[in-house]
C-alpha cells in the first residue's frame, strides 16, 4: 500500500489539512500505517499536482491561512482501482525475533540484556493496546448506532486489538523461555 492510498481514505473521511491529517495519523489511520508530517505533506503535494486531490486556502483569525485538501474524482477513481485489486502478501520482518534466535549464540549477559530488550518492547506495545482500547471506549461506545464507515473503522481496530494482545502474550512466552535458559 503506498501512504497516498491511506491519505485518500482519510480525506474522503473526512477532508482537512495536512496538520490535520497528521494528527489523524497520529490517533487512527497510524495504528496501521504510520507517516511522518513531512512525508504526509509532500505527498499530499504530488497528488494535489496529479490532481487527485483539490486543496484551498482557508483564512483564519489570528493565525496564518491553512490549506484544506479534499479528494478529487481522479483521486477517488484511483482509490477505487487500488480497493478492487488482490492485495499482495506482506514479507514479515521482525528484528526482535532474529535477535531472539540469535540469543543461542550469546553468554547469560547478553541473554540478559535481551530480557531487559524484551522487557522494554513489551511495555511499548502494552501502551499501544492501552491506546487502542481506550480510543475503542471514546470512539465507539457499547451499544452506539454505527454506520457503515464507523464500523468499519471499528473493524479495523479491534484487529489492532487482537494483534497486540497476540503480541503480549507471544513476548510473554519469549520471557518465561529466556528466564528458562
Amino acid at each position: 500500500m503506498a501512504l497516498e492510498h491511506a491519505i485518500l481514505v482519510s480525506l474522503l473521511e473526512q477532508p482537512g489539512s495536512g496538520y490535520e491529517l497528521a494528527r489523524r495519523f497520529e490517533r487512527s489511520i497510524g495504528r496501521f500505517w504510520t507517516a511522518t508530517h513531512q512525508q504526509i505533506y509532500r505527498v499530499l503535494k504530488r497528488m494535489e499536482a496529479d490532481g487527485w486531490v483539490v486543496s484551498e486556502e482557508i483564512g483564519q483569525d489570528g493565525r496564518p491561512d491553512k490549506r484544506a485538501y479534499s479528494v478529487a474524482a481522479t483521486g477517488q477513481a484511483e482509490l477505487i482501482t487500488w480497493l478492487r485489486a488482490p492485495v499482495q502478501p506482506e514479507a514479515v520482518r521482525h528484528e526482535l525475533a532474529v535477535k531472539i534466535r540469535g540469543a543461542a549464540f550469546d553468554d547469560a549477559e547478553g541473554r540478559a540484556a535481551l530480557v531487559d530488550e524484551v522487557r522494554r518492547y513489551r511495555a511499548e506495545h502494552e501502551a499501544t493496546l492501552h491506546r487502542y482500547l481506550t480510543g475503542e471506549k471514546r470512539d465507539f461506545p457499547a451499544g452506539a448506532e454505527l454506520d457503515a464507515g464507523q464500523r468499519l473503522q471499528h473493524v479495523v481496530l479491534r484487529g489492532g486489538i487482537a494483534y497486540e494482545r497476540m503480541l503480549l502474550d507471544w513476548l510473554d512466552d519469549v520471557l518465561t523461555t529466556l528466564r528458562e535458559l
